[in-house]
């Protein structure tokens, strides 16, 4: 975990290269049926829902990348928790969705390569409406409050955990947040935030229990030097963007 190449970062927008070749986004089959039951579990350092391998990344990589999890960092009832920070700034919470290459067998052959892993990842914030997306994870945390507990959620919508607008975000290579940090993530930050309630971001932050039994909560990693490494966005940051050579 002492490369060069590790995450979170903090994103100074500044300093980011408007990169016109960043293409929106796109996600398919993400949009699953009730029937089609997702396993949801707590691995003593996060949530983790599994996901299956029908939803891909479609557009904005340059390759084709299949989901295989999504999980959350947070922090606690007095402060936030997301991994990445924008201009210095920490949101509430992050939602990190994993894609492997599908040039490689499986996640952990892909995890070593580094072009293996694509991540999407975006800020939670509270706001005054319920998030029905969240929802339908969220109910099920009490049912999985000790470590290894795990349990089935209907499917849902997925795309409907991410911002609406898929076009504006960050681009940079890193790493897992977690060991072994594998340095093979090409992450995508998502520009826009999403929105739980107040009560959602509490049932977020106090449910789950880690292995010495204590409440999971602050379960995100310092942000790590950026050593020279270059972020790239997909749309003007600053008025006097500055462009990319070519």
């Amino acid at each position: 975990c002492r490369g060069t190449k590790q995450s979170p970062i903090n994103v100074d927008t500044a300093q980011a290269i408007f990169s016109p070749d960043l293409r929106p986004i796109q996600l398919s089959g993400y949009s699953l049926p009730a029937n089609k039951q997702l396993k949801l579990k707590n691995n003593g350092h996060t949530v983790v829902l599994e996901l299956p391998e029908s939803l891909a990344l479609t557009g904005g990589y340059a390759q084709q990348y299949r989901a295989g999890q999504l999980h959350l960092h947070w922090g606690s009832p007095s402060g936030p928790g997301s991994e990445h920070t924008v201009n210095g700034r920490r949101f509430a919470a992050e939602i990190h969705v994993v894609h492997y290459n599908t040039k490689y067998n499986s996640f952990t052959d892909a995890m070593v390569h580094p072009d293996g892993l694509a991540v999407l990842g975006a800020f939670l914030e509270v706001g005054h409406g319920e998030n029905q997306y969240y929802h339908e994870i969220l109910t099920h945390l009490l049912e999985i409050q000790e470590v290894g507990q795990e349990t089935l959620v209907p499917g849902f919508n997925i795309a409907g955990l991410l911002p609406a607008n898929l076009k504006l975000y960050f681009h940079y290579n890193g790493s897992l947040t977690t060991p072994p940090c594998y340095q093979s993530v090409k992450w995508t930050i998502f520009n826009q935030t999403v929105l739980l309630s107040h009560h959602q971001m509490s049932m977020l932050v106090s449910s789950l229990r880690s292995d010495d039994n204590k409440l999971l909560q602050n379960n995100y990693r310092p942000v790590q030097n950026l050593h020279g490494r270059r972020v790239l966005a997909s749309f003007q940051t600053t008025p006097l963007a500055k462009h990319s050579p070519g």
